[in-house]
């Protein structure tokens, strides 16, 4: 699905958790108190999928299991509208505060809950706040021993990038215990730098005629996007959160204004699922190694 409608298909991925859960507002004391606040993630979540149905577009849906126990019904519903599930984790902790053990539990608790909702294999994963970095990528051996087949957390920002990356912008990794493909959100070089262009907070920032202009110059040099939302970014009516000036800012920076530039941007470009892009890779690995199990004494 790599052309439809005369243009490249995308992806377009939403990172699926209340207000009150991103890493910017976190304490110990606010997670004893989710259960307390006012829940809008069924919402906002619905209203995103009404705008996707719109413009005949699929996404993926990185689901945290802590709303997907609270909300089956949503996450059955995306599911059976054709949207891929993939997992957020479970309770929006960063990778880099938790131990090898922690991460597996949370990992593998997130995967459960989604395919027992949906019946489906979830293959994706994406750490709260994009915390798996260079010193946590034990992280990925744990996602591909449970059955993760690709990661989309390595969001290099302002940074030299020196993986090998493939012209898609996507990186193949091998781990101890396999193979794993890192899908993050989209970045242009400029002088050397990865600069973040695929959403979240720098959507909101720029102007979207900008945030046009720098898209539209990495798909003409052969990529594919990767862009990233939340369903609380569509809700400029939420409850403020008490916490620092700088998380309130980045956290509430033109929430009004996001409505209207997710529908400029479905109108202009053509997105679909990470599944529906880059699917077929893992795929292939799939049948590949299952010719070569074949052929193994004991193989079918």
């Amino acid at each position: 699905m790599s052309f439809a409608g005369g243009k490249p298909m995308h992806c377009i991925s939403f990172d699926v958790e209340e207000h009150f859960q991103v890493s910017a507002f976190w304490s110990e004391a606010r997670r004893q108190q989710w259960d307390k606040y006012e829940s809008r993630v069924e919402n906002s979540t619905r209203k995103l999928v009404e705008l996707l149905d719109r413009h005949d577009t699929k996404a993926t849906f990185f689901v945290l299991g802590w709303v997907a126990e609270r909300y089956p019904d949503l996450v059955k519903a995306l599911a059976k509208q054709g949207h891929e599930l993939a997992s957020h984790g479970y309770g929006h902790e960063l990778v880099t505060t938790q131990s090898p053990e922690q991460f597996r539990h949370d990992i593998r608790k997130a995967k459960y809950i989604l395919e027992d909702l949906t019946g489906s294999p979830v293959l994706g994963y994406r750490a709260p706040s994009f915390s798996i970095t260079a010193v946590s990528q034990c992280a990925l051996s744990i996602l591909v021993e449970e059955g993760y087949r690709y990661d989309s957390s390595m969001y290099d920002r302002f940074q030299r990038s020196e993986n090998a990356r493939t012209s898609n912008g996507i990186v193949q990794i091998d781990t101890a215990a396999g193979r794993i493909w890192e899908i993050p959100p989209s970045t242009l070089n400029v002088w050397g730098f990865q600069v973040p262009v695929a959403g979240g907070g720098y959507f909101r920032l720029l102007p979207y005629a900008a945030s046009k202009t720098l898209l539209q110059r990495l798909e003409e040099q052969g990529a594919k996007l990767v862009m990233y939302l939340h369903p609380w970014e569509i809700d400029p009516d939420q409850p403020r959160m008490d916490g620092p000036w700088l998380s309130q800012f980045r956290h509430y920076l033109n929430l009004h204004k996001m409505e209207k530039r997710l529908i400029a941007l479905l109108g202009d470009f053509r997105f679909g699922s990470i599944a529906d892009v880059f699917g077929s890779l893992w795929c292939k690995e799939h049948e590949v190694s299952a010719m070569a199990d074949w052929g193994q004494p004991g193989g079918s």
